[in-house]
Parts: structure tokens; sequence; C-alpha cells
């Protein structure tokens, strides 16, 4: 197979992730205005109870991304095999799932959540259509994680980019054409997904199952499980420590709080797409490599991440409070700024640490990932409360990037070694004085960006000095003069 450079993985996973977010941004008024915000909040609410549906997938799609990125060099009836094993095996607990999902959306749409008497009839028309995405999901998964554990980053992202538009758009035509009737508006987003499905299908049969017999391996469906079973407990535990925070100011602090810290923290953690993307593109090489050449790797992605989003999070430090201002009112500007400002520098640490996640991960031991997770928290929960309590909206942000930290430490230190740690606490101290700098007085807001612009400008200057070589050459070559002066330095 050829070898894909990480960085053009990198760039493809990137767009593939922005396109569909700006996308999704766009078309929700108009979903609001075509289906109207009873039938969006069902639509809302059913999308987030299949996620957790997705469960059922148990880590087999980046279980069989790790298997047949490790099988690189493997007789491809091996793969083949990978393959065939995950795939059977996620097509029953996919069943299984919807099996379940079925009575349980009867019951929650039926009896639990609060539904216009007259659209009632709707959802429940449409339970059937929503059990039926379970199995969709869960085989997306490993075709997908077969793909990326291929290396073929740009066609899983096209395929991607592609069926999220019509999983967008396609819902928006038939209830234009057709009126908002929830069952049918779901059955088109079905349909989107479905042909997704089967274009990964064709994909995978194209460079895995060429030539090779549908011959699944009993043998590895224990590896397969126990792998993907720490994964999967990962996405459970993982999500606990991140949303606690919401939960716990809810109920301390009230509804409209929560609502707030809600605004500036998924605005905060929609940074991170740029770190999952180069994480995503290094799984299938590190899955591969051992030893100091994985290190070596592994060292080259924290200071590429510490080089792009050091600059980003100091600009976006001092853009926050403006932006805020003219996006939400200056009411609430004022109430969540400076904790949108820590919650930057919490989510900049959090990038550093997802290399080691996927260090962990790609070399096997996810079970590692998951015990850090679980030892941070009963610990955490109980200084997540009394940091809320005590201090507020910004006691919950100092906590959680608190906890960031030391979930970057611990999983550095259990993956090998913490990388270029001088350069880590110079990118971090440059961070806080730009979070300083921008709670001192007020001043004009030209001054206040073109500070903001000068510390940046020296954050990137220093993570150009930092950088691999890899990147370096490529800022190089789309610098249009300079560029040879900063590949010759050091």
């Amino acid at each position: 197979m050829k070898k894909m450079s990480v960085s053009r993985n990198t760039t493809y996973n990137l767009i593939g992730a922005a396109l569909p977010i700006a996308l999704a941004l766009a078309t929700v008024p108009v979903y609001l205005k075509l289906v109207g915000s009873d039938r969006y909040g069902v639509l809302a609410i059913a999308w987030l109870l299949l996620g957790y549906f997705g469960l059922f997938d148990l880590g087999l799609g980046r279980a069989t991304s790790q298997r047949i990125a490790a099988q690189r060099n493997a007789d491809p009836a091996d793969r083949a095999a990978t393959f065939w094993t995950a795939l059977c095996v996620n097509g029953v607990m996919g069943g299984i799932g919807a099996l379940i999902f079925w009575p349980v959306s009867y019951y929650l749409f039926g009896h639990f959540f609060r539904v216009d008497e007259a659209l009632r009839p709707e959802v429940l028309a449409a339970a059937p259509l929503l059990a039926l995405a379970v199995p969709i999901a869960t085989s997306t998964g490993v075709l997908t994680g077969a793909l990326q554990g291929r290396e073929r980053f740009l066609e899983v992202n096209i395929i991607s980019v592609i069926s999220t538009t019509l999983f967008q758009l396609l819902p928006l035509a038939v209830a234009w054409l057709y009126g908002p009737y929830l069952p049918i508006v779901l059955l088109s987003a079905l349909a989107a997904r479905a042909i997704a499905l089967l274009v990964l299908w064709q994909r995978c049969r194209s460079d895995l199952l060429r030539g090779q017999a549908v011959r699944p391996d009993w043998k590895l469906v224990k590896p397969l499980l126990s792998y993907g079973g720490w994964v999967m407990l990962t996405s459970i535990v993982g999500p606990m420590l991140v949303m606690s925070d919401r939960f716990l100011i809810g109920a301390i602090l009230g509804a409209v709080v929560v609502g707030h810290y809600s605004v500036i923290f998924q605005l905060a953690e929609r940074i991170t797409v740029v770190p999952m993307a180069l994480t995503n593109a290094m799984f299938p090489r590190l899955a591969l490599l051992t030893g100091e050449e994985a290190n070596r790797l592994a060292a080259d992605a924290i200071r590429a991440v510490m080089t792009v989003m050091t600059p980003i999070m100091v600009a976006g430090i001092f853009i926050l409070d403006p932006f805020l201002s003219l996006w939400v009112g200056a009411e609430i500007a004022a109430e969540v700024g400076f904790v949108g400002k820590i919650l930057l520098i919490g989510f900049w640490v959090n990038s550093l640490a997802l290399v080691p996640y996927a260090r962990l991960q790609a070399t096997g031991r996810p079970d590692l990932v998951t015990k850090v997770l679980l030892a941070e928290l009963p610990l955490y929960i109980p200084a997540l409360y009394f940091a809320v309590t005590s201090f507020g909206l910004v006691g919950a942000a100092v906590t959680f990037a608190i906890r960031l930290a030391v979930d970057y430490v611990l999983l550095s230190l259990v993956a090998g070694r913490i990388a270029a740690p001088l350069a880590t606490i110079i990118c971090f101290g440059w961070l806080l004085t730009a979070l300083g700098i921008s709670e001192l007085a007020p001043v004009p807001l030209g001054v206040n960006l073109a500070i903001g612009a000068a510390m940046a400008m020296i954050a990137g200057g220093y993570g150009l000095w930092i950088a691999p070589d890899q990147l370096r050459q490529l800022v190089a070559r789309l610098l249009p003069w300079g560029g040879h002066l900063l590949v010759r330095s050091r």
C-alpha cells in the first residue's frame, strides 16, 4: 500500500470535519422554519439517543482500524478475515441494539418526553425508522474504521462530506416538497446514511476484499471485543467527565446559567477539530510503529499541535469578548467571557492530550486510557462540586482545565514520556500571559486586537521554531517570501 503523508491525511480530516460543521450551522435556521421548533426538538433528541445507542458498536470501529493498520504488511486474507469478523459481530450487535431501541423510543417519546399531543402520533410512527438507524450507524463505524486502517482518509472524508450534506439537505427538501411529517423526514435522513453505507461497502470491497473469500475468523472475536470493550468504556466514562460540569451547574446555579455556560463551552470545544484531524491521521501509522520511531512520531505530533494551536488560542483569547458581544449580546459576554478564555486554555491542553490518547489506543492499550479516566472520576466530581458552589462558573472552568492538564500528564507518562516539556511550559506560560493582559483595564477594541495579533504572531514564530521538519517545510512552501530562511533556520 502506498505510504501516505500524515500532514496530507490531516488536511483531509480537517476539511472533512469543518465542512459538515459549517453546513450544520447554516441549516439550523432553515430546519426551524420548515419543520418547526417542536419537530426539530424531537429530531435533536432522536439523534442524541441514537448517539448513545451507538455504544452497540462495542468499539469495533476503532478496533478494526487498529488491527487492519497493524496488518499493513500481512497477507490480504488476514485483513479480510479481520474485516469480516468485525462486520459480522457488529451486525449482530446492531440488530440487538435496534430491537432494544424500538420499545425504548416508544416509551420515551410516548410517556417520558413532553411532546405536543398532536405531534405524538408522528413521533411514535417514526420509532421503527429510528431503530433501523442503529445497525446502519454501527456498520458504518466498522467500514469507516477499515478504510482508516488502510489510510484511505481522502476517500473516507469525501464520503463523509457527501453523506453529511445529504443528511442535512434531503430532509429539508422532503419537508419543503411534502411537508414536515416526521416519518418521511426521518426516512430521507436514513436514506442519506444508507447511501453512504453502500459507498463505504464498495470501497472496502475494492481495497480489502477483492479476491478474498467471505471467511470470518471466530478466533478474532475475543481480541476484537477485548480491545473494543475498553474503547466503549472510554466512550462512556469520557463524556461523564466532560458533561458533569453542565449537570452540576444546572443543579446548583440553574438552567439559565448552564445554558450560557454551554454556549461558550461548545464554542471552545470546536477548536479541537484541528488536533483531532491530526491524531486520526496518525493512528494507522502509530499502530505500525514501535519503540523510538513511535516516540519520534508522537513527539513531532505534540510540537505540531503546539505550533498550530498556540497562536489560534492566543488570538481567541483576545477576540472572544468582542465576538461574544456581537453573537449573543454584551450581557452574556460579560458573564462568560473570562470563563471562555479559561476553557480555551483547557482545550489547548486537551489538544496535546489527544496525542498520547491516540498512541495508547493505536498500540493496543486502550485499557490504559480507560483506567486513567476512571482514576480521575472519583476525584474530579467532588472537586468540581466544591468549585461550582464556591466560585461559580469560573470555578467550573478552572477545575475542568486542571483536569485536562492532569489528563495530559497521566496519559503521557503511561504512554512513555512527556514530549517537549520545555516547549509546553513556554507555550502554556504565553497563554496565561495573554489571558492576564486581555483582562487588564479596558482598552479600545482596536488596541485590544492589535495586542492580540502581535502576541499570536510571536506564538506562531516560536511554534515554527519548534515545529517538526515536515510542518516547517509545508509552511515554507506556502510563504511567498522568506520560506528558505524558515527551512534553514532552527
